[in-house]
């Protein structure tokens, strides 16, 4: 199934990684350059510096930094992804015999969080659909749900009682088959970093990032809606669409627009687009839906 989605961005408008450790040599050089094409509807890649720093991974540890400064204790090789459920073939799937069935691709995404703050991240991995292809999909699934893995050892977020562990996402099957939906196994063309889901996480570009759920250890195929996290914690403020709406605002803050990280001093604030700027490829996923009742 891969390659069904044409990548717009090459790595020739990607700034160089040097650059981007110096925030104002990404804006003034993205800004003379043209570092992206004006479909992204940004001036530059967000730096390694701050992808890689700035992460919500509360298995981690609470707050932006404490995933990169515990990562280091996650044991991310060897790995297995269960997958199970509705499925032709369920098992557990071992990641490098995974990764020889597959094709990885290089896509820049939009990144966009429901704290409002926005990254451009250059992803490497391959589309679910093919994932779920080898697993065999039964025609009665409508639904898939995801898991983080469930290591409290090394995982000190695990250890206490913020959330229900493990954290649990999930999404209609049809947008799982989206040709944008994309399983993460990369970024900047180097291996994920464990605070940012190593080594495999869910990235959909056109919802709020936590849906895309990371160190994905089991994928479940089913014909109900499933539980997941944060929509079941806080119904009204974490919708189970969680797609990127500056019309539906969250309880605590509007989402008409968003901050881009990585700017310094020229870091203004800018409005949100519908889908993330991916309308015009996923809003027919959701034709006669009320996207501010089902948000």
């Amino acid at each position: 199934m891969a390659g069904r989605w044409k990548n717009r961005l090459k790595w020739s408008n990607v700034t160089p990684e040097r650059v981007f450790l110096n925030r104002r040599e990404i804006i003034a050089g993205a800004a003379a350059l043209g570092a992206l094409p004006a479909r992204a509807g940004v001036n530059g890649l967000t730096s390694w510096e701050h992808v890689t720093s700035y992460n919500n991974f509360l298995e981690l540890g609470n707050g932006k930094s404490a995933p990169a400064r515990n990562g280091a204790h996650l044991t991310t090789d060897p790995w297995t992804v269960k997958i199970d459920g509705l499925v032709e073939r369920p098992g557990d799937y071992d990641l490098a015999a995974i990764l020889k069935k597959v094709t990885i691709e290089e896509r820049i995404y939009r990144f966009r969080c429901v704290e409002t703050w926005a990254m451009v991240v250059p992803w490497n991995g391959f589309e679910l659909a093919d994932l779920l292809q080898i697993a065999g999909v039964a025609p009665s699934a409508k639904y898939v749900a995801f898991e983080t893995l469930y290591r409290p050892k090394e995982m000190p977020g695990q250890r206490s009682r913020l959330l229900d562990w493990p954290y649990r996402e999930g999404m209609r099957l049809d947008e799982a088959l989206h040709p944008l939906t994309l399983i993460a196994t990369g970024l900047y063309g180097k291996d994920l970093p464990p605070q940012n889901g190593a080594p495999l996480r869910l990235v959909v570009p056109w919802k709020y990032g936590f849906k895309s759920i990371k160190s994905v250890a089991r994928i479940t195929l089913t014909d109900t809606r499933p539980v997941t996290t944060w929509t079941d914690l806080a119904p009204d403020e974490y919708g189970f669409y969680a797609n990127v709406n500056p019309r539906v605002d969250h309880p605590r803050w509007s989402q008409a627009t968003e901050r881009p990280l990585g700017g310094g001093l020229f870091d203004r604030r800018r409005k949100t687009r519908m889908f993330n700027g991916y309308a015009d490829e996923v809003a027919g996923l959701y034709r006669g839906m009320d996207l501010e009742r089902d948000f």
